[in-house]
């Protein structure tokens, strides 16, 4: 783990408007995450596990404060120059897999190595979904697949990418626990070979525990930070 930020979060609050007045999502939040560091974020549900994890990747905007990724300043930022920031370094596993049901899992995987001019999309597409033991399933569509399966896809999909910064919101809560721990695993070995910094949303003890630094909100405040 490196001691330099790959993301920061600097005095950000979020707030919405409502009939009933302004709803308050994310009090006043600080925090850094270094390169290289696991870290789980956790917290009962409404607590702004996701609206932080979305602000902190850039998906959405802070009422205030600044977000940096690694030395972009997101908040200074429109849409088109946070997708490019987005594109450069974040990788995403969202709980709900959001895989195309249109495209196999191969071309699933091969799409945002293509968007991006990569040449060797299919051939790197196909190499991590060995990784994540869907050889024999390249060519199968999402609805032939099972839950573990399309999370699988995912994780790859998100590998291939090789991001500096890894997004994911409970990336076992779908699955069983057999399923759960292979994906823990494959996550862990990546911030291990490559370096990737690791952000999770998660309920799982398990999966806390074996992140460097956990942060728990409740009620849209850091309420504690350990390592």
């Amino acid at each position: 783990m490196s001691s330099v930020a790959m993301v920061e979060a600097k005095a950000i609050t979020k707030s919405v408007h409502t009939q009933e007045g302004e709803l308050i999502i994310l009090h006043e939040m600080s925090l850094a995450v270094m390169v290289g560091e696991s870290v789980a974020i956790t917290g009962a549900s409404g607590s702004g596990k996701s609206t932080l994890l979305g602000i902190l990747a850039g998906l959405d905007v802070p009422s205030s404060g600044d977000i940096i990724l690694n030395n972009n300043v997101l908040t200074a930022l429109d849409e088109e120059g946070r997708a490019k920031v987005r594109a450069d370094n974040v990788g995403f596993i969202f709980q709900s897999f959001q895989l195309l049901p249109g495209l196999t899992a191969l071309e699933n995987v091969m799409l945002p190595l293509e968007l991006r001019g990569n040449k060797a999309a299919k051939s790197l597409a196909t190499d991590f979904l060995a990784h994540v033991g869907l050889e024999k399933r390249l060519n199968h569509y999402p609805q032939q697949l099972s839950g573990g399966e399309q999370q699988r896809v995912a994780v790859a999909r998100a590998f291939a990418s090789q991001p500096r910064i890894l997004f994911a919101d409970e990336p076992t809560g779908n699955l069983d626990s057999t399923t759960g721990a292979r994906i823990i695993e494959l996550l862990f070995e990546m911030n291990r070979a490559q370096g990737t910094t690791l952000i999770f949303i998660t309920h799982e003890d398990r999966l806390a525990e074996l992140c460097q630094k956990q942060i728990e909100l409740a009620a849209g405040a850091i309420v504690s930070s350990r390592k």
